[in-house]
């Protein structure tokens, strides 16, 4: 199974729309179809805060990955955070994430970034186990806190 990338663009909003959906459903996430659209569309239309990558057939992706960018005088440069990531339950456990998150973050420090961030629900054991195979590190002196405005 291969986690091939594709920079999802405009025209594939409604194919991410049901994924990001069947995601937020299954994260317990409440966000209406209109503020999920407004949410992804400027991230197809190229703005410069973040990305969105479909994993594996841009047809009938098996996944996606959202990236969005920031700045950071601790890590040295531009940085980037790990918003959302989602397989399809029907392939998961076949390494598609692993194979994810060990090959874009070699492609973005290309690029310039100089740290990768994400957050993990602390009751998601296997989640995180993926993530400390793949190079992430809890920060043990750092919690993430988040002010909506």
């Amino acid at each position: 199974m291969s986690a091939a990338l594709k920079l999802a663009r405009p025209e594939d909003l409604d194919r991410l729309m049901a994924l990001v959906t069947a995601f937020h459903a299954e994260a317990g996430i409440e966000q209406d179809a209109d503020q999920r659209r407004d949410a992804l569309a400027p991230l197809l239309e190229g703005i410069p805060h973040g990305c969105v990558y479909l994993i594996g057939p841009g047809r009938a992706p098996l996944g996606y990955i959202v990236l969005t960018f920031g700045w950071s005088v601790e890590f040295g440069g531009m940085d980037g955070f790990v918003d959302e990531i989602y397989i399809r339950p029907a392939v998961r456990g076949r390494g598609i994430a692993t194979e994810v998150l060990l090959d874009l973050p070699k492609a973005l420090a290309g690029a310039g970034l100089t740290a990768l961030h994400l957050e993990v629900d602390r009751a998601h054991e296997a989640t995180q186990r993926l993530y400390l195979r793949t190079g992430f590190k809890p920060r043990d002196r750092y919690v993430l806190m988040s002010k909506p405005l």
